[in-house]
């Protein structure tokens, strides 16, 4: 990517804390190549197009974050109608799983000294009588990239919170299913995309009706981020050669 000034590259990827800029988490992972991404441009009519379901995406992600932060931290925000069926879920489902959550660690802050990285992590919860870092996604589906990230605030908060066991991805989604073979209408960025088993002719061959939007919620635990964090330190090292010169400028190498 291309920043203009040391101000800019600084601004965009990272964050000062305590008088010394670190380098945000979700850049450094950015460094990873995402096959399922370069997919979905390929398939659309061009780059802009592209664009600009990408950016609407992320602002309805954003939204529902921002939501769900205001709940967790006890506060009654407005829900827009469009996020309804999604928070609905998400309220019933924290609710149905005695889900407890520190207001203090929502949207917390955090950095490695060691490692010299920063970032912000959305919750540390008490599921099921164990304690672990929450992130909350909007996606598709659960994607196994998330590990590089979570497994980053794993390392820089297991010390602040001695008793910090696991880590979740808790996926929050709205979809439509069919009245008659149970595909899956999503629309997010303004774009419809059905999904349905190919390996079923009857799905293939339904002359689809929809139902009622409605929210969906999925839950994964993932206890294990050691080695998630050594791949994490890996794409570090990556990211820190892309940007040597930036680096070298703002101080940091």
């Amino acid at each position: 990517m291309f920043y203009k000034t040391p101000e800019e590259f600084k601004e965009q990827c990272g964050y000062e804390i305590d008088g010394f800029w670190y380098p945000r988490v979700t850049k450094i992972v950015d460094i990873k190549s995402k096959p399922g991404l370069y997919h979905f441009y390929a398939k659309m009519q061009n780059y802009a197009a592209a664009q600009q379901v990408t950016k609407r995406s992320a602002t309805e992600g954003t939204l529902i974050h921002e939501t769900v932060e205001g709940i967790l931290t006890g506060q009654k925000p407005v829900v827009p109608a469009s996020i309804e069926p999604s928070i609905r879920a998400f309220m019933e489902f924290i609710l149905a799983k005695n889900i407890h959550v520190d207001p203090a660690y929502v949207e917390k802050r955090l950095v490695h000294y060691d490692e010299r990285y920063a970032g912000t992590l959305d919750a540390i919860a008490l599921i099921d009588g164990r304690l672990g870092i929450l992130d909350i996604k909007t996606s598709q589906e659960i994607y196994r990239d998330y590990n590089l990230q979570t497994s980053a605030y794993m390392a820089a908060m297991k010390e602040q919170v001695k008793n910090l066991e696991t880590r979740w991805i808790l996926r929050i989604d709205q979809s439509k299913k069919c009245f008659h073979c149970g595909a899956i209408l999503r629309s997010k960025g303004g774009k419809d995309q059905v999904k349905v088993d190919w390996g079923n002719p009857f799905q293939k061959a339904c002359v689809h009706e929809w139902g009622p939007l409605e929210g969906r919620i999925e839950l994964k635990e993932f206890p294990y981020w050691q080695d998630d964090f050594a791949a994490f330190l890996g794409a570090k090292k990556l990211w820190e050669w892309e940007n040597i010169d930036w680096l070298k400028q703002v101080g940091y190498l």
